[in-house]
């Protein structure tokens, strides 16, 4: 509501009459700038519309959240993150009826959909883990889904944090995960660890298996370029990672596997092949050298260079989509069986 007094009321109407059968408690605003805006806000709605006013937020420094680089700030680079969210609870707390969101709650329809809570505890015991997988977490690689992470440990896998920037040797591991993040915002300070570098490279030369996405591939080429600075990276791609100022690929994708997928959907129907996942990257990779095989056709998105996504090198899958463990995708499953096989005909 930051800088609106009557122009709130026809918003409101057309969220309310954009489609039918929604039934709406109430409105908040947020952003207020004051009593004298409040009570304008409140009267204009009430003249107008049949909303009540469950809250009005005003504009505090406590509810604000930082952007930087690519957009907000992540949780894990946020000194006292707890303590922000803390201070908002407070704020949201003085300022808004939350027994009236609660009595409002109360009335809804429950889902005819099982809750996520439900599904939880309806899911198998974690097994007794018979390989280790390590996962990039550290100011670099931090976007994971927890869901997915206790996926690979449902399915047999010792989960291991490892720190791209300050980890000099890698530990005795089956498999790697490198996840999405912000590589070139500490592409000096990956660059500063060779150790680890020249290990991760040697151990996928070697066959380790590994699966990286976005940031992942990123850090698996061989530098990173952006404004104007360059880093070298782990080298055993044949590429090049260059950021540019607008992005080269964002939002929902859909895939089809290639043949050359190491590690495959078995119950993937030939009628329903493709697969969604989506993608948020402004580097693209150039200066390939060699030739390249890809685990993905791309129907919908950018991927690698519009057609194609997933370079496969040995045992190693790296991919600009980000996946998501699911009902048709259970790709959690199926990369810690392959982890397995490779360990098991490497010490048969």
């Amino acid at each position: 509501t930051q800088g609106m007094t009557r122009g709130i009321a026809p918003l409101l109407k057309g969220y309310t009459d954009f489609e039918k059968g929604l039934n709406f408690a109430g409105v908040i605003l947020n952003k207020v700038a004051g009593s004298r805006h409040e009570g304008k806000l409140r009267a204009v709605i009430e003249y107008y519309t049949d909303l009540e006013v469950i809250g009005a937020v005003g504009r505090r420094p406590e509810m604000q959240i930082a952007e930087r680089h690519l957009g907000l700030v992540p949780s894990n680079e946020q000194a006292g993150a707890d303590k922000r969210i803390e201070d908002m609870a407070k704020v949201t707390a003085s300022d808004v009826d939350l027994d009236r969101i609660i009595e409002a709650a109360s009335q809804a329809k429950q889902p005819d959909y099982i809750s996520v809570e439900t599904q939880r505890v309806q899911q198998p015991e974690t097994p007794k883990p018979d390989i280790t997988i390590a996962y990039a977490c550290d100011a670099a690689f931090n976007f994971y889904y927890q869901d997915d992470l206790d996926e690979l440990a449902r399915a047999g896998a010792r989960l291991i944090k490892l720190d791209t920037l300050k980890t000099a040797d890698l530990p005795p591991i089956d498999g790697l995960f490198l996840g999405g993040g912000f590589p070139e915002t500490n592409m000096k300070a990956l660059e500063a660890n060779s150790s680890l570098r020249s290990q991760i490279r040697t151990a996928i030369e070697g066959g380790l298996p590994c699966y990286a996405e976005c940031g992942g591939l990123m850090y698996l080429a061989r530098k990173i370029v952006w404004n104007g600075e360059t880093a070298r990276m782990v080298g055993v791609l044949p590429a090049d990672a260059l950021m540019y100022k607008q992005p080269r690929g964002r939002g929902y994708v859909i895939l089809e596997e290639t043949q050359n997928h190491p590690w495959p959907r078995k119950t993937a129907s030939p009628a329903s092949p493709q697969l969604a996942a989506h993608e948020f990257h402004y580097s693209q990779l150039e200066n390939f050298s060699g030739g390249k095989k890809f685990a993905y056709r791309v129907r919908r998105g950018a991927g690698l260079d519009g057609m194609n996504d997933g370079i496969i090198y040995k045992n190693l899958l790296a991919s600009y989509a980000h996946m998501r463990h699911v009902d048709n995708n259970p790709w959690t499953a199926r990369f810690a069986q392959f982890v397995r096989n490779i360990k098991q005909c490497q010490n048969p």
